[in-house]
């Protein structure tokens, strides 16, 4: 029985890890071609738009964390070699944090300046045409610097694999040591990403009560030009509020994923496997979603500003 049990965790755990594999292929891919479809204007001696600002950073975030994830995926689990080192689990768990954070605060901005622009009012406007390339361009600069400043303490609370005196399982030698984190410390952490989060969701909330009165206007309008925009406008905010929910339920699914891990520890190595998918996931499908959404142009018929 014990070796079934064996057997069926291990062809779980090459499940995963091909999966793994597969989202770092296709989203690492997918980033690219964000990336390069929304930084192209520059080539052509062309101002970037805030929003080709923001998908841009977004992308960057995206591919470190998929090229991180397979990275240690690979070196893991095809090159033979010693256990990591102490310098090495904070380095990988130090950048690992602060990619994800300057996630998580990327999709925070393109959320909220999606929708400032559906915000109606000639003010709003007017200053995203004059100071919007400037703000969202500090913006994107300020997701790295803030999740630099939140995660510095990490290097000083991450070692290398404990060693144990009686270790049958050789694989619990590359799971690195998180001990050491206080509840203030993990307060903090929480309470980030919960500002950001909350402001996701009730700009995703106002978008929607946007776009409805929005549809309800143009109901009784019958010009062509109004309704073209307004369809741009719904597909562009729709496109966003789908980012956005992925994020937020990803986000969400890692948390519980946590919850388990911390509670069973004899799953332990399963259940990495298991976040590694899900913080593989948005960076894989979000990507995809905005592209694809947007076939003629990714970068939205919003960003005209």
């Amino acid at each position: 029985m014990l070796s079934q049990n064996d057997a069926l965790k291990t062809r779980e755990e090459v499940v995963l890890q091909i999966l793994l594999l597969c989202q770092v292929g296709v989203g690492t891919v997918a980033n690219f071609l964000l990336f390069v479809n929304n930084f192209s204007p520059v080539l052509n001696h062309s101002q970037l738009r805030p929003i080709h600002i923001i998908l841009a950073n977004l992308a960057v975030a995206c591919a470190l964390i998929l090229f991180l994830l397979g990275f240690l995926k690979i070196t893991t689990v095809f090159v033979p070699r010693k256990s990591p080192s102490d310098l090495t689990c904070k380095l990988v768990y130090f950048l690992f944090l602060v990619i994800r954070g300057t996630n998580l605060c990327s999709t925070c901005v393109l959320s909220t300046y999606q929708f400032v622009t559906l915000v109606p009012g000639n003010w709003v406007r007017e200053i995203l045409r004059e100071r919007s390339p400037k703000t969202v361009s500090y913006s994107c600069y300020s997701c790295w610097l803030f999740s630099v400043i939140n995660n510095v303490y990490i290097p000083m609370k991450v070692t290398g694999p404990q060693k144990k005196v009686n270790d049958s399982d050789s694989k619990s030698k590359w799971v690195c040591s998180t001990s050491g984190f206080r509840i203030g410390m993990g307060f903090l952490r929480f309470a980030y990403d919960i500002i950001f989060i909350s402001i996701m969701v009730w700009t995703s909330v106002s978008m929607v009560i946007l776009l409805k009165r929005h549809h309800q206007r143009l109901q009784h309008i019958h010009t062509s030009r109004l309704d073209n925009r307004g369809n741009a406008e719904t597909r562009a905010s729709h496109t966003i509020l789908m980012v956005v929910v992925t994020f937020v339920s990803f986000y969400l699914l890692d948390c519980i994923c946590t919850f388990l891990h911390i509670s069973f520890v004899d799953s332990l190595l399963w259940l990495r496997e298991v976040k590694e998918v899900l913080a593989a996931s948005f960076p894989t499908i979000s990507p995809l979603l905005l592209i694809f959404r947007n076939p003629k142009d990714s970068c939205f018929v919003l960003s005209r500003y």
